[in-house]
């Protein structure tokens, strides 16, 4: 029986996973709200809360799997520690990484290095009902816009990449303009669901193949706002919902059309979306629509496995135990580390 337990703190969140033969026990995470007041994410102070913070989610984490478990389970009883390597704020990838190590190296047990973007792909793996290999997932985060081809939980080939800004990146530099506070993703989500989606018309960049770009969405948005501005200084205000539903259609439909021409190209029906812009409702939507007309089986995560959390870790890390894939005490944490 594979007992381990997982660290995630790439960026602002603090999360601990027990996973106990590729079954997820407990998924605790904390947030960290001192970021709101700055507009984004600050390194420094993201470093200081996840010092604050892991001892005891590590701890809440080992106590949730033990009441479901029914069994008096205690840090001594993991079969193998796991943490986020890369990428990420290297100060806080340096709190994880670096607690997982000393508890790798006080308790003697192997010590499991993982990939942020492997774990999100992996989500898919954590519920019923799982995809077959292979499968085709959409990874969307505030830092990464890729699709992946998964042929086996440690076999997973990029086929395609934003060239520049992130779909996520995209999302919450929208909505700056548009005067949401920070984190703006989620509020463009909201007010889009009361918006007309094509009410207005911004740029796609046409890339070829089936990489990405994000930047001239965003020049087009600026342009657009600056312009309508001059012409009524309450334009935004009085257009928020159709503003943000446009955008949103927009990043979404930029997206879709590379799924389509993935799945095409591949021959892969089986498609999954990861990363924290997978918990976009309107992405969400989308991805059921093409998949209904298309004829994809889709898999989607539930919400909490979208987001950065530890189960993701705990669950990529159970599959690398299986291979006995361990890192040593000399591995460090990485910013910018490619798979």
């Amino acid at each position: 029986m594979a007992k381990i337990l997982a660290i995630e703190s790439s960026c602002d969140e603090t999360s601990a996973s027990v996973c106990i033969d590729g079954k997820i026990f407990s998924n605790i995470i904390a947030n960290q709200t001192v970021h709101e007041q700055y507009g984004g994410v600050v390194p420094e102070l993201a470093s200081r809360a996840h010092i604050q913070h892991i001892v005891p989610v590590v701890d809440a984490a080992i106590k949730k799997a033990a009441s479901l478990t029914q069994s008096p389970l205690s840090v001594h009883d993991m079969d193998a520690i796991a943490f986020t390597q890369a990428p990420g704020l290297i100060g806080s990838l340096l709190v994880g990484s670096q607690f997982a190590k000393s508890l790798s190296l006080a308790l003697n047990k192997p010590l499991i290095a993982v990939h942020h973007m492997q774990a999100h792909v992996l989500a898919n793996l954590i519920a019923d009902p799982k995809p077959t290999f292979p499968f085709l997932c959409l990874t969307v985060s505030g830092g990464h816009t890729q699709i992946v081809v998964a042929h086996s939980p440690l076999k997973l080939e990029v086929i395609g990449e934003t060239i520049d800004d992130a779909a996520g990146e995209a999302f919450d530099k929208s909505a700056k303009m548009l005067g949401l506070p920070y984190p703006g993703g989620p509020l463009i989500d909201k007010h889009a669901q009361q918006g007309d989606l094509k009410k207005f018309k911004f740029a796609e960049p046409q890339i070829p193949g089936l990489n990405f770009s994000f930047s001239g969405l965003k020049t087009s948005v600026l342009y657009f706002l600056r312009d309508e501005k001059l012409k009524d200084e309450n334009f935004i205000e009085r257009n928020i919902n159709d503003l943000c539903a446009s955008v949103q259609y927009t990043i979404i439909n930029i997206l879709m059309k590379k799924l389509k021409k993935a799945t095409e190209q591949t021959g892969i029906k089986r498609v999954c979306i990861a990363g924290g812009v997978s918990a976009n409702k309107g992405l969400r939507n989308a991805l059921l629509q093409y998949g209904e007309k298309h004829h994809w089986k889709i898999f989607i995560p539930a919400f909490e496995y979208c987001t950065d959390n530890a189960a993701m870790i705990a669950i990529t890390a159970y599959y690398k135990f299986l291979e006995e894939d361990f890192a040593d005490l000399t591995v460090t944490a990485s910013a910018r580390a490619e798979w």
